[in-house]
């Protein structure tokens, strides 16, 4: 019988394993020792590998990644938790000019097995606590950048990240954190072994022939809901999780593209100079032209704050299900 954890019980099993496994794991951020992490993300690891490996910190972004690019230097593998990745902007510096750059600053030399595990995502919290931002990572050379949309690949995810040479930006979203696997209806059942799932291959979490509809994180399921009804009207549609950003697997989307001749690329992050043109245009450069493409993602304004508001802006199963249909109709 497949467990029923949510993701944030899905993280907290990753990081006991990972930590279990290699002793220069440490966890550092607010709140995420005592307290067990704000969605339960960190829960019960300072009780089993104490204060040294488990620390809470200050209100200070910029603290933690400090000491999380100190901590790398000296050999450890350091998971830094920003509570919101709406607050990378106070710590941006230390991100992209130290963590993303400095194995290349280095020749090589000097490598930042960094995780930055961050909440993301629209829940009706307004401006400045529901964004993705996952954009604007993947416009860091340097940097993975990664957002799961269910629990199985959450753990595995993890565990290929903690173990990554490389910096990742993990990006966990809000509306997911706290929903169970027997919600999801794809990547429920959660092993309790150690497993990893490699950054930067795609999932095929639904197969079609009229459409493809690439997305990641929540709206993977949005879109997933939007394929079920699609599907009483005659619409086939092959609905692909991203899993990454970065490394971004368009390989896996042109392919399905060959196929169905039609594409879709759905994004909670913003419309301009992101993920919906960066893969379409990929797509195209690999040498497959579909002869019906379309993108629905955030327009370029702030998230609203109510939450009625927000829902106009932000992709869901009903537009969703509208831009398919447009695509398909040419």
């Amino acid at each position: 019988m497949a467990r029923n954890l949510n993701i944030s019980q899905c993280v907290s099993e990753a990081l006991h394993l990972e930590m279990e496994r290699d002793s220069s794991v440490v966890v550092i951020g607010e709140d995420v020792g005592r307290q067990g992490g704000v969605f339960g993300a960190t829960r019960g690891l300072q009780k089993t590998f104490g204060e040294l490996r488990v620390v809470d910190t200050p209100i200070s972004e910029t603290a933690i990644t400090g000491m999380g690019v100190g901590l790398a230097l000296e050999g450890y593998r350091p998971v830094l938790e920003i509570m919101f990745v709406d607050f990378i902007g106070v710590c941006l510096d230390q991100v992209y000019n130290a963590i993303a750059k400095n194995h290349y600053m280095s020749g090589g030399r000097i490598t930042m097995p960094i995780v930055i595990k961050t909440a993301g995502g629209c829940i009706g919290s307004g401006a400045q606590h529901s964004q993705c931002l996952w954009g604007l990572f993947a416009h860091l050379p340097g940097l993975k950048v990664v957002a799961p949309s269910n629990p199985y690949d959450t753990k595995g995810l993890m565990a290929a990240a903690v173990e990554s040479e490389d910096p990742v930006v993990f990006i966990e979203h809000k509306s997911l954190l706290l929903t169970r696997a027997e919600d999801f209806p794809f990547g429920s059942d959660v092993p309790p072994e150690r497993y990893v799932v490699p950054i930067g291959v795609a999932a095929i979490v639904r197969e079609g022939a009229d459409v493809t509809v690439a997305t990641l994180s929540a709206t993977v399921l949005s879109a997933y809901a939007a394929a079920e009804e699609l599907a009483a009207e005659g619409i086939s549609v092959e609905l692909i999780d991203l899993r990454s950003v970065v490394p971004l697997d368009t390989a896996t989307v042109a392919q399905s593209v060959r196929k169905t001749g039609r594409l879709l690329v759905v994004d909670e992050d913003y419309h301009s100079f992101g993920l919906t043109a960066e893969l379409i245009t990929r797509v195209f450069e690999s040498g497959v032209s579909p002869m019906s493409f379309g993108r629905h993602a955030v327009p370029d304004v702030p998230i609203p704050g109510a939450l009625s508001l927000e829902h106009s802006v932000v992709p869901q199963t009903s537009s969703i299900r509208e831009a398919i249909r447009k695509v398909v109709q040419g």
